[in-house]
């Protein structure tokens, strides 16, 4: 048997509830990359922090290349640039220095920023460590510390064991949020004291600018589109 229609009143043909509704149509702006951006990292820590900036117009590509020695990083790299399709306005490397391992670690250093600049590629370069830019939020120093201390403070600050807990993926992933909510942070005051160190430091060989963080300067380049 065919269906049953329901009946329409001829009076109630033009009532609201019986108009044809028709598909809103929404304007759809697309924001068109104006820049790529290639950051190879030694780490997680320093990749999802990166990933985490709000960037509009701007594409960002983090590799983490786990721990790699300074110089086959830059040398990875190179050979991920050589071997892909995507082109790239900006090349930043990032790593730090661990004091502790020595000479060796010394060398490996300054070669690796040497090799970078000479490839044309920039160099977010810390020392002793990475995290000496999250300290900086918090506090000034201008005392030679091994990573162990930014470590414990960093871990005093979060309420954590930072070791254990600071460099899983979850409080990584959440680093950059937690930094620029909290009241005691300040990513405007990093900036100035990272420049500080930076500009007492910059005529001393690389592995001896400690404590030194250039990470501000791709912190600045990101901060340039950031979604408002």
């Amino acid at each position: 048997m065919p269906k049953s229609t329901k009946a329409i009143k001829i009076g109630d043909i033009n009532k609201a509830w019986n108009k044809k509704t028709q598909t809103k149509r929404y304007r759809i702006e697309t924001i068109p990359i104006k820049k790529t951006i290639l950051i190879v990292c030694e780490g997680q820590t320093e990749k999802l922090y990166f990933e985490s900036f709000p960037v509009l117009g701007v594409k960002i590509k983090a590799i983490d290349l786990k721990g790699q020695a300074k110089l086959k990083l830059v040398e990875s790299a190179k050979e991920y640039v050589e071997n892909t399709n995507e082109i790239f306005d900006d090349h930043w490397c990032v790593f730090d220095m661990d004091v502790k391992r020595g000479a060796d670690e010394f060398a490996d250093f300054d070669n690796a920023i040497e090799k970078a600049l000479l490839l044309g590629y920039k160099i977010a370069y810390s020392n002793d460590a990475f995290e000496l830019w999250f300290y900086l939020h918090y506090n000034f120093t201008d005392t030679q510390h091994l990573r162990s201390y930014y470590y414990t403070e960093l871990g005093k600050r979060f309420g954590l064991n930072y070791v254990k807990d600071g460099k899983k993926y979850d409080f990584c992933k959440r680093m950059y949020d937690i930094l620029l909510q909290n009241e005691s942070s300040s990513q405007e005051r990093a900036i100035e004291r990272a420049k500080l160190l930076f500009d007492r430091q910059r005529d001393l060989p690389f592995h001896q600018q400690n404590p030194n963080t250039k990470v501000y300067e791709l912190v600045e380049e990101l901060n340039k589109n950031l979604r408002r």
